[in-house]
């Protein structure tokens, strides 16, 4: 019944973004939405990967999020941001904002499971955290890892040490928030998602304010 559950929400949530794909006219708004689209099949496809991975540690849930959940959904979510970095296009802003789609997408089916596995105990606080917490982070580590691949992009050497490098900071991050909220200090870890997004949204404003001065001194200047 719970295996039926995932997969009831996986269909509730995709089928009518599959309909919205084809009205939405600009190109790119497209792309992020299939991206969301990919990031909730990101989360069917890994939860079937976790679960084997629970069954086979007696069910050891903290040792399982803590050491092995954030290897497995970080990968997953990965593999298609290198492919969209690799295929289509190295644009900064596009590689995070597809990144933080699909980490939201993730964190969207993530958030329905929990939901259903513990209905009668969730309360609008728990929404709230789980909002600003855990769909956050999935988030901002997805994100960051199209950030940096704008980098590694411009400098093909690097596509091996720097895909790791940015695997193993996504991973790392993943860890020290499951870590943090299963433990006394829960609350630092709901705020952290918070205070990284803060300062990645202060980068990128940064960096478009930039780009648009630099637009209007070219404008000027003919």
């Amino acid at each position: 019944m719970e295996n039926n559950m995932i997969y009831i929400a996986f269909l509730c949530v995709t089928v009518p973004m599959l309909f919205l794909l084809p009205i939405i006219k600009d190109k790119f708004a497209r792309t992020v939405v299939g991206y969301v689209i990919v990031g909730v099949f990101c989360c069917l496809l890994v939860s079937e990967i976790n679960g084997y991975i629970l069954r086979g540690l007696n069910n050891d849930y903290e040792y399982v999020t803590t050491v092995f959940t954030p290897v497995t959904e970080e990968i997953i979510k990965a593999l298609p941001v290198l492919f969209f970095a690799f295929v289509f296009t190295d644009n900064r802003e596009k590689l995070l904002s597809v990144g933080f789609a699909l980490g939201v997408g993730f964190a969207i089916l993530e958030n329905i499971v929990i939901l259903l596995q513990n209905f009668s105990t969730v309360s609008l606080i728990w929404a709230l955290l789980r909002g600003f917490g855990a769909a956050l982070m999935h988030g901002v580590c997805t994100g960051v890892v199209g950030l940096g691949l704008h980098f590694i992009h411009q400098k093909k050497k690097l596509f091996i040490p720097g895909s790791f490098a940015l695997l193993v900071m996504s991973m790392t991050y993943h860890s020290i928030y499951n870590t943090l909220v299963q433990s006394q200090y829960k609350y630092f870890g709901f705020v952290l998602p918070l205070i990284t997004f803060v300062i990645l949204f202060f980068i990128t404003f940064r960096a478009r304010l930039k780009a648009k001065n630099k637009k209007i001194q070219k404008e000027a200047a003919r």
